[in-house]
């Protein structure tokens, strides 16, 4: 079964951490969401925002997040993993050292086959689709490759925003769909 992958973004959840988790169990009552990151780049303080998120969180829920590039918090945190950038895959090793799952976000085949050699669980490969400020999409061919090169579970990520957009990912046989706004109604 295609994995779901929610992902937040200040613009659409916000930095209010009551607010974002709010709307995080609003969708997840009626979406299937199997893992879930917390990317805020834009609070002041991430360490306080996502444990007040957190906290407000079912524990249901709770076990299955990733925190946004802090791999000690989450650590510290107890969730599930870290969602790591492209330019953060030389802490993948040290994050998998404290026994979280590690996804790490990839635009091109060197970067993937860098995140596989480091040890990471999963990737995002990016940008499918046209995504906003995202610049031009790799498109499906393109991760279709990655996906068959590589052995780390493959998320297709960026511009994923209709049912059709996850069909098309699910044909090429990725382990998942990640997405920022396919969960909003």
């Amino acid at each position: 079964m295609l994995k779901r992958y929610l992902i937040t973004d200040p613009l659409y959840y916000t930095s209010d951490a009551q607010i974002c988790a709010q709307k995080l169990r609003e969708i997840t009552q009626k979406h299937r969401v199997d893992y879930l990151c917390l990317r805020d780049k834009h609070v002041v303080d991430y360490a306080v925002f996502a444990t007040e998120v957190l906290a407000l969180l079912p524990q249901n829920l709770y076990a299955n997040v990733l925190l946004h590039g802090d791999y000690r918090l989450a650590h510290r945190l107890g969730v599930l993993g870290v969602h790591l950038p492209s330019n953060a895959l030389h802490v993948v090793e040290e994050a998998k050292a404290l026994g979280l799952f590690v996804v790490v976000s990839t635009h091109t085949l060197r970067e993937a086959e860098e995140a596989q050699k480091n040890g990471a669980d999963a990737l995002t490969f990016s940008p499918i689709f046209e995504s906003p400020g995202k610049g031009k999409p790799v498109g499906l061919e393109k991760l279709k490759e990655i996906n068959d090169k590589i052995s780390l579970k493959c998320f297709a990520l960026g511009g994923i925003v209709k049912p059709a957009h996850v069909k098309a990912c699910e044909a090429l046989g990725v382990y998942g769909i990640a997405s920022i706004r396919l969960f909003l109604d």
